[in-house]
């Protein structure tokens, strides 16, 4: 008889449900959270088993990377429809979530997630990485110049490279507290513009050994950024 599994996965903890093909339950417990721990979990019935589902997360994708390889038929359901199909049930609770996910995967009634490689996982957190220190160096930035401006210091147009030297023309006019606090926030500022710098020379490290970036990158107004962003969020065309 074929065996049906859910997973509701916790940060050190997963609750974990088998069920039969007529919907009962053969067997439930909880185990950390940790790829061999689950596996142990569910060696003893390996061969009947015919679904493990897996609620799409960051957790639940490296579970898949992990489980997958080692011939456990583990499948990452879309989040929403799952959290959709969960919420009639009337008391939420773990094993409860681990037994709603086990009946779903008996009947079908999912949404399978296509689950990027792990090349493309790890691009994707580069692209994310880079994106979110850009972001706060602009915010920094603004900061600052919002912080001068409030004295009368006008940082006006000025290239980034140019920036702090600017800054620090205009601080020379200010009171030495004053001039301490910015003086502040632009360690900060170098600390997070080098980070960028390393992660932008990565990214485009990556694109030039990249046969399909490089391609991309023949059409006019696509940049190394663009390429891969295309790349990663297309995975496998």
């Amino acid at each position: 008889m074929k065996l049906y599994v859910g997973l509701d996965v916790g940060l050190e903890e997963t609750s974990l449900c088998v069920v039969d093909s007529e919907g009962q339950t053969v067997r439930e417990l909880k185990v950390s959270t940790e790829p061999e721990a689950i596996r142990c979990a569910l060696e003893g019935s390996a061969d009947r088993l015919d679904r493990v589902g897996v609620e799409a997360s960051s957790l639940g994708i490296w579970l898949y990377c992990e489980l997958q390889p080692v011939g456990i038929p583990i499948i990452v359901v879309e989040a929403r429809h799952m959290r959709v199909s969960l919420s009639t049930m009337r008391n939420k609770t773990d094993r409860n979530d681990a037994r709603g996910i086990a009946q779903m995967m008996r009947l079908g009634w999912y949404r399978a997630v296509h689950v990027k490689n792990i090349d493309m996982q790890k691009m994707r957190t580069l692209l994310a990485n880079r994106k979110l220190l850009k972001r706060k160096l602009i915010d920094i930035e603004n900061h600052i110049r919002g912080a001068l401006r409030a004295h009368g210091l006008l940082v006006g147009a000025v290239a980034r490279g140019a920036y702090v030297a600017r800054i620090r023309e205009l601080l020379e006019r200010s009171d030495p507290f004053f001039a301490m606090t910015i003086e502040a926030m632009l360690d900060v500022r170098r600390a997070i513009f080098e980070g960028y710098e390393r992660l932008h020379r990565v990214l485009l490290q990556v694109v030039q050994h990249d046969p399909v970036c490089r391609r991309l990158m023949t059409v006019p107004g696509v940049g190394p950024v663009a390429a891969l962003s295309f790349k990663v969020g297309l995975d496998d065309p």
